[in-house]
């Protein structure tokens, strides 16, 4: 089912009850199929942060909590964030035995809907920390040329230093549009990289050239990854996007070509 069927952008109410058919799955494949063939591009993670979780417990009390799902980027599906949003609000007013069943529960439906095995962490809503970002920051950078669509061609190696390196940059400077309703997506990319050396700048002009792009965090973060694959021909590739909050979820699609590159999940101050 296309997109266009979901609640995305639509008025709606809010439920008061357990629904856990509102949860909204979209296939993977076609927004991949320009670059399903590209190494590691099925490698990684979603980690979402779900800021607005409550429950009853057995008691009747409410109870609230911050969680951070994980879905694999080899699930055939990814699950639309409003339907997220709607999912978790249906559990405000369910009763529940313990935690570990509200878990289980939580993992059953999102695992249905993903398409293969998603877990939830719980944290208590003061106990998560901010993380300074790794690495170095290619912001302060000029770049040669500007564009106001993703452009592959702007990436290139430095033809000043041929030399071979492993390296992390980021950048605060991505920003995308939600395909449905248009609204902004702002994001801090970080790029590990291992091979010849890119030049910064190239990097700088072709996470700008994102600005007016209309496409999902995962399906951007995978465009990123395949370019840079494809193009700049690394050794080892990771490509970790840190997205800022939108209706109480955050959005972190991380991609490699080599698991031992997988970075833990973090959240950075502004999100």
């Amino acid at each position: 089912m296309s997109v266009e069927h979901s609640l995305l952008g639509k008025d709606t109410q809010y439920p008061s009850t357990y629904q856990p058919d509102i949860l909204f799955p979209i296939a993977r494949a076609q927004a991949r199929s320009s670059y399903a063939h590209i190494e590691g591009i099925q490698q990684g993670k979603d980690w979402w942060h779900v800021f607005e979780i409550s429950w009853l417990n057995a008691q009747g009390i409410p109870q609230v909590a911050i969680g951070r799902l994980t879905l694999p980027a080899s699930s055939p599906n990814l699950i639309e964030s409003k339907s997220l949003k709607l999912y978790f609000n249906s559990l405000n007013f369910t009763q529940f035995d313990s935690e570990s069943a509200f878990v289980a529960t939580v993992e059953k439906d999102l695992s249905a809907a993903a398409g293969a095995t998603v877990t939830i962490q719980l944290f208590q809503v003061d106990a998560l920390t901010i993380d300074q970002p790794e690495g170095i920051c290619i912001d302060d950078l000029v770049p040669d040329r500007l564009e106001n669509q993703p452009d592959a061609s702007l990436l290139s190696l430095d033809r000043e230093n041929t030399d071979n390196l492993e390296i992390q940059l980021y950048s605060h400077l991505l920003r995308s549009n939600c395909p449905v309703t248009g609204q902004p997506d702002w994001g801090t990319v970080f790029i590990r990289y291992q091979g010849k050396k890119p030049c910064y700048r190239s990097l700088l002009a072709y996470i700008i050239s994102y600005r007016q792009h209309n496409g999902f965090h995962e399906q951007c973060v995978e465009q990123i990854y395949a370019d840079i694959w494809q193009n700049l021909q690394p050794e080892k590739l990771m490509v970790y996007a840190a997205y800022t909050r939108r209706g109480g979820l955050d959005i972190n699609p991380c991609r490699v070509s080599d698991l031992t590159w997988m970075p833990r999940p973090i959240r950075l101050a502004r999100q």
